[in-house]
């Protein structure tokens, strides 16, 4: 079963909840990104690590989550469609609401640190890409040459 596919919370409320854990734990700068339909795709922010300012991109793809939402519909009724994309929404950011309290408590505790965590979200705003892009589109080359 999906956690949070039927939540109820706000994207406001659950992205409040992100930036808040965020700076508690040092974040600053911390910018929305939106799509081209005005619909929030990500969150960057600067954290510093080891005296070094780190940037990070936190997606939640909600196009993705509306994808899975709608295959579980077998006979989509009027007004079914649009349901569906305000749950994609609450669902993707809830989730990563969640995902984000989960690391920095394992941070809390010292059972992490906050670069095992975000490793894949570093961005690198030049390419306008992140570091598990960059890996991905090199075929994941770096992660087998020896």
């Amino acid at each position: 079963m999906i956690k949070n596919y039927t939540s109820g919370v706000p994207v406001s409320r659950s992205v409040q909840h992100i930036e808040d854990c965020l700076i508690r734990h040092g974040a600053k700068n911390i910018m929305k990104m939106y799509d081209a339909d005005k619909k929030l795709e990500s969150l960057c922010f600067i954290m510093p690590v080891e005296g070094k300012d780190i940037p990070f991109k936190l997606p939640a793809a909600v196009d993705r989550v509306e994808k899975v939402l709608r295959a579980s519909v077998r006979r989509p009724k009027a007004g079914t469609t649009e349901r569906i994309k305000e749950q994609a929404e609450r669902t993707a950011w809830k989730l990563q609401s969640d995902w984000v309290d989960i690391q920095m408590s394992l941070i809390e505790l010292n059972q992490v640190e906050i670069m095992q965590v975000f490793l894949a979200y570093v961005y690198f705003p030049a390419q306008k890409q992140t570091y598990f892009d960059v890996i991905k589109n090199s075929g994941f080359k770096m992660l087998t040459e020896k």
